[in-house]
């Protein structure tokens, strides 16, 4: 990472957001040598993230062919309105990027496990009743190996920094939206 201050070095904090994001970003290369970047839902426990897919189609061809995969989640905090001059407007975030190696789950006992990890992340209710086995015939499930790990965040400075924190303690809806010149 080339700015070391934006790093976020508490590890708690890297996965609580993986915890309360609810889209990540799937990096692929495809067929033709480009990357591929694919939204999707997911599931993060002990160093891995789950995923559930069609059985065919691009992400799952990609994986067959390279198995090396980058994954991404944001979280959009705040954005400061300019009020003089355009560099004053700033976009406070955390975000994790995450390399690892995508495997396809053949194992039924981790695939229902890591669709209950989905379902008690997506409906923490719990009220959604028996995995269907006609679904589950034409469902994959991935897990990404976790390798390497990095968050970094923006969360201001001063005043900014303050309002920041507080909102995300208080669990505020995100993002906030601040004037520059009334936080500085």
């Amino acid at each position: 990472m080339r700015k070391k201050k934006k790093e976020i070095k508490d590890r708690r904090v890297i996965i609580e957001l993986l915890e309360q994001c609810h889209v990540g970003r799937l990096g692929t290369t495809g067929r033709d040598g480009y990357p591929m970047v694919k939204p999707l839902n997911f599931a993060y426990h002990d160093e891995k993230i789950y995923f559930h897919s069609a059985k065919e189609g691009e992400k799952i061809d990609d994986i067959k062919r390279d198995n090396r995969v980058c994954f991404e989640v944001d979280l959009p905090i705040a954005f400061l309105r300019a009020k003089r001059q355009p560099c004053e407007a700033e976009y406070l975030y955390r975000s994790v990027i995450i390399k690892g190696r995508a495997h396809i789950v053949e194992d039924n006992d981790e695939r229902l496990f890591a669709l209950k990890l989905l379902m008690d992340k997506y409906q923490p209710e719990a009220d959604y009743g028996d995995f269907l086995e006609e679904k589950l015939a034409i469902t994959e499930v991935v897990r990404i190996d976790i390798e390497e790990m990095v968050g970094k965040e923006d969360l201001g400075k001063g005043n900014i920094r303050e309002t920041v924190l507080k909102a995300l303690r208080e669990k505020v809806t995100l993002p906030i939206v601040l004037d520059a010149d009334t936080h500085a």
